[in-house]
């Protein structure tokens, strides 16, 4: 498989081109190589990877791309990269890194009147301060002659030991002299990791029990191929987490819930005043009541990417729009000839939801776009033919994060493009889970009695 400029999955390593050090946030590991791959389709950056080489239990990664200027552009608004490093040397050992660069003068003459610094840092072992400073002492012998500015410096040259994740044998103490592998080169870029601050819920004035963190909010806004002018749906909106999300990367973003009074909000605190506290305003548009099957949207291709978190039906229960003939509205909300205010809701399974959902966006996404959900899963129950599948879409991520009993999983999938992608497919099929009763099948029944009390849900 391929990936940049518009190809899904990594191209071989073939070592042809430059190789980069992708220095990873040690979190949400399983959304790692797919925000990777998005952000660069997102920025056609050809980049290439042996996959089999990544480990979940590591954050270095080694890849190939062109050039330093493209190596930057794919890393500046990832939320799970720390840094991307121009490779000069990979060993088992500092001194056989000091051996390769000792005259290697190719890689020395762009710097030699360059102010500079050095980093040092380990996954897997904690390097004390005088023991970095010794490692920066074993570079002396490098020919510059700028001055050290920890500040502003021109260049940032990176030195890292990985160790290894720590066993259980193991322990935390680790030899300081045997790290598995080590890393120099020059640090050319950081991702944005910065910005999950910024979108921090502790700083958010408007929130609600479903409220998603913001570092899994960008990610997804990430995964979703989210640019500056996208038109982006959120069909469970809730509290609008993926609208300021989304917008903060350039995108017009509506909203829609069948709960009008999230939408609205309380004591002048609702989404509207959440677009205003980032400076939003003009890319947050507005929200509908609505659910899935009753909504106000013209029937035609219209939006580039759909982003949610449906409801499971445990803190925020899933509802669409019916008649339930054994609940009969109080007078309060009916008109004078008896018939409802308000239209009535009916219980909505899980099942259900997701089954509709890819229906809508086969008909509401334009070719192309990314439908990004959330499904929970009972872990033990789940398998990969569980996830629905539809003609009109491919899967592109399936990225989980767990939480013991029961997990939810990152569901990416693309619209297909044209008539050539298109060929030989039912198009009238909708779409289907692969297995009988998938595990996110009446998940609220499962969730009350198998995993009852495990937190955040």
């Amino acid at each position: 498989m391929k990936v940049g400029n518009g190809d899904l999955g990594p191209k071989p390593l073939k070592f042809t081109m430059p190789t980069y050090l992708i220095h990873f946030a040690q979190f949400h590991m399983e959304f790692r190589l797919p925000e990777l791959d998005s952000l660069a389709i997102l920025e056609a950056v050809e980049l290439r990877y042996d996959p089999a080489a990544y480990s979940n239990d590591s954050p270095f990664m080694l890849v190939e791309i062109p050039n330093d200027d493209d190596a930057r552009k794919l890393v500046k608004r990832s939320i799970l990269v720390k840094h991307i490093v121009r490779l000069w040397a990979e060993s088992p050992t500092l001194e056989d890194i000091l051996e390769t660069i000792k005259d290697a003068r190719e890689l020395h003459a762009p710097y030699l009147k360059s102010s500079f610094k050095f980093i040092v840092a380990a996954f897997g072992y904690t390097i004390e301060l005088d023991e970095q400073i010794s490692r920066i002492e074993r570079f002396s012998f490098l020919p510059f002659e700028g001055p050290i500015d920890l500040k502003n410096p021109d260049v940032t040259f990176a030195y890292y030991e990985d160790y290894g994740k720590p066993s259980a044998q193991e322990g935390a103490v680790r030899e300081a002299n045997k790290p598995k592998r080590v890393f120099f080169g020059v640090l050319l870029a950081s991702g944005n990791r910065g910005v999950v601050t910024t979108y921090d819920l502790k700083k958010r004035k408007y929130l609600g029990t479903t409220s998603m963190d913001a570092e899994l909010s960008l990610v997804m806004a990430n995964q979703a191929l989210v640019r500056l002018g996208s038109f982006v749906l959120d069909p469970f909106v809730g509290t609008g987490s993926f609208l300021m999300t989304c917008a903060h990367f350039g995108a017009f973003t509506m909203g829609a819930d069948i709960d009008g009074r999230q939408i609205r909000g309380k004591d002048r605190r609702n989404i509207q005043s959440n677009a205003v506290q980032y400076g939003l305003t003009g890319r947050v548009l507005d929200n509908v009541v609505c659910d899935l099957a009753h909504h106000p949207w013209r029937i035609q291709p219209v939006w580039d990417a759909i982003v949610c978190d449906p409801p499971y039906g445990v803190r925020a229960g899933a509802k669409k729009i019916g008649n339930n003939p054994k609940i009969k509205p109080p007078p309060t909300v009916l008109k004078s000839n008896g018939e409802p205010r308000y239209p009535q809701t009916v219980p909505y399974e899980m099942n259900d939801v997701i089954v509709d959902l890819i229906d809508f966006a086969a008909t509401f996404l334009v070719p192309g776009g990314r439908l990004v959900y959330w499904l929970p899963t009972v872990t033990d129950e789940y398998v990969p033919e569980d996830v629905p599948i539809h003609p009109k879409f491919k899967l592109v991520a399936n990225s989980e994060q767990n939480f013991g009993k029961w997990a939810r999983r990152l569901i990416t999938m693309e619209k297909l493009r044209g008539d050539e992608e298109l060929v030989g497919v039912d198009l009238e099929r909708g779409a289907e889970p692969a297995t009988a009763v998938p595990a996110h099948s009446k998940f609220r029944t499962k969730y009350f009695e198998c995993v009852r009390g495990v937190e955040n849900l």
